[in-house]
């Protein structure tokens, strides 16, 4: 399968569809889910084209787990999140939608389970939690 340049992802970097983004670096970007799981809920993706894991580089997959990382420890502490659960799928029947590669962090709290898939966040509340996820990372 080869990559396609028109995905989602693909326009996010390209700013052809607006996001809420929390950081980037010259290799990957962050950004909000619109559809979160979790609150604080993002999508980390390199910057270059990777179709998903199969197909990427090392240091694609070493520069998004670096980021995932960074994400991950100010989730933390932005969320006051007792964990985090880290997603990524390959492949339609790996449970891959959008065909970018791209790692979910979703910050997790004792006894809270994840909310059901495909429910639109209000951009305000979007927004807000991504400023707690730029000042976690800045502070």
């Amino acid at each position: 399968m080869s990559y396609d340049n028109e995905n989602i992802f693909a326009k996010i970097l390209r700013q052809e569809i607006p996001s809420e983004r929390v950081y980037e670096d010259e290799a990957t970007l962050v950004f909000m889910d619109i559809m979160p799981r979790t609150q604080g809920h993002t999508l980390a993706i390199p910057k270059t084209p990777a179709r998903n894991m199969l197909d990427a580089t090392s240091q694609q997959l070493g520069a998004c787990l670096e980021t995932v990382q960074k994400i991950s420890l100010a989730a933390m502490s932005a969320f006051s999140a007792d964990g985090i659960t880290l997603q990524q799928f390959n492949e339609a029947d790996g449970g891959q939608e959008v065909f970018h590669l791209h790692f979910h962090v979703l910050p997790r709290f004792a006894g809270v389970k994840l909310l059901p898939p495909g429910t639109m966040e209000d951009p305000e509340v979007l927004k807000a939690n991504a400023e707690k996820l730029r000042q976690a990372l800045a502070g």
